[in-house]
């Protein structure tokens, strides 16, 4: 069975997940999460979930916030701990410096999602055009909407709009790409790669579909 299987460190995560993923992947591929509580039990645990999961033909992806720490050297520990169990084709992904720079990223996804106006056409502004290079991105996004961004409805809400191709978060768009890699060599479903608004290249399954709020995909569960 097609199962691709994401560690993630908060339920928020998980929200922004479902609308991102019922537009990228085919359905016969079944997505599991499994939600750690936070950074430390995320580290703590990953080796032995990995380690037990029972299904060969699984792959799995790791994410996580830099937040205040050294990008390199937390990709490497994560890469350790699953090399340690005999993981070694693990995608980490670490999400910079926060999940909400993905969301700065893509402030028409945050005016639609969250049903804001006039919150899009700040993306031009310089802070936003690199939002991975803020260092309190869930402090921006709350002063930018007032304070109506709530750290999981929001990532549920905003999550469906997400653009898979123009989004000027860096680090969100090599997320997407090394999913698309991951399930192309994996199991070879084919992608194909084009440029966004901003030069950069991406990889998108040739199926993409647009969906609404309540549109999941139909493979989804959420294990403890």
């Amino acid at each position: 069975m097609k199962e691709l299987v994401f560690f993630l460190e908060e339920p928020s995560a998980r929200e922004m997940m479902k609308g991102v993923l019922s537009r990228l992947l085919p359905d016969d591929i079944a997505i599991r999460y499994v939600v750690f509580e936070g950074k430390q039990d995320l580290h703590k645990r990953l080796g032995k979930r990995l380690k037990g999961w029972m299904n060969q033909d699984a792959r799995f992806v790791v994410l996580r916030d830099q937040d205040r720490g050294d990008c390199i050297k937390t990709k490497k520990q994560l890469s350790a701990v699953s090399r340690d169990v005999g993981k070694d084709d693990v995608l980490i992904r670490i999400a910079c410096h926060e999940l909400e720079s993905w969301y700065l990223g893509d402030l028409d996804a945050v005016e639609k999602g969250l049903g804001i106006g006039g919150i899009a056409k700040n993306q031009d502004r310089k802070k936003y055009r690199d939002p991975d290079r803020l260092t309190n991105p869930s402090q921006e996004l709350n002063r930018l909407t007032k304070q109506a961004y709530q750290k999981v409805s929001g990532s549920r809400n905003i999550g469906p709009h997400l653009s898979l191709k123009d989004n000027c978060s860096h680090s969100f768009m090599v997320f997407i790409s090394g999913i698309c890699r991951l399930i192309q060599e994996a199991w070879k479903i084919p992608t194909r790669r084009s440029r966004n608004q901003k030069g950069c290249s991406k990889c998108v399954w040739l199926g993409p579909r647009e969906a609404s709020p309540q549109k999941l995909h139909p493979s989804e569960r959420s294990l403890p």
